[in-house]
């Protein structure tokens, strides 16, 4: 079984994508997408609820200066095209379903605003791929895929389908313009029985609601 983030800053961001599955583990360096930019600095840490991910705090960051937040909506990167498995539906199921549940929860935690100014964080993140492990969505053909439809054989020969999201996100000073917290996540949904179920969105719900969760409840107290 694989295993699978300091103050108010993280509980954004580092609670947002604690992902909860029995068979999830950090992001390996091959599965970055590109959409960090930068991924020298991540170092794994374990989360409150006892996750391992790859993050990121800038040592400078003060808490007090922020006193709101903009949400800058969850997208696919790269855009990902659908195969007989992963309908367009249900990618574009997953993102609404995902932006709903995730901009509700930051809204609870930190005020939002409609336009990034001096003392807000912007907020950017993005579910960094799809594919499946019998034929893989094409994304552009250097950038790994990161919704991983991973197989693992039964005892009775037949194929299962474990569901992954990978997401990778960060905060941004509005002031500066620069990155105060950078972090990789990865989440597993329910299984399916095999490369001819679709996979929909109600598969893959359990990750993001784990996520809003997570922004909720993360104890910045215990950073």
């Amino acid at each position: 079984m694989k295993t699978y983030n300091k103050v108010m800053l993280a509980s954004v961001l580092g609670g947002l994508l604690v992902l909860n599955g029995c068979s999830s583990q950090v992001t390996k360096p091959e599965k970055y997408s590109g959409f960090l930019g930068d991924y020298s600095q991540l170092k794994p840490v374990t989360t409150p609820s006892g996750k391992t991910v790859m993050r990121w705090i800038d040592p400078s960051f003060n808490k007090s200066h922020y006193t709101s937040l903009f949400y800058q909506p969850l997208t696919y990167f790269p855009t990902p095209k659908p195969t007989d498995q992963i309908s367009q539906a249900t990618l574009n199921g997953v993102l609404d379903y995902a932006n709903t549940r995730l901009k509700t929860a930051m809204q609870r935690r930190l005020p939002l605003t409609n336009t990034p100014v001096p003392g807000s964080l912007i907020f950017k993140g993005a579910i960094t791929g799809v594919s499946t492990s019998t034929q893989g969505i094409q994304f552009y053909e250097v950038i790994p895929v990161a919704l991983v439809i991973a197989g693992t054989q039964t005892a009775t020969g037949h194929r299962t389908k474990n569901t992954e999201l990978f997401f990778e996100g960060e905060l941004i000073d509005a002031a500066t313009g620069k990155a105060v917290v950078k972090v990789v996540r990865m989440g597993e949904g329910k299984s399916v029985p095999n490369s001819s179920q679709q996979v929909t969105v109600n598969d893959l719900k359990s990750v993001i609601d784990n996520m809003a969760v997570d922004v909720t409840q993360f104890n910045e107290a215990a950073q």
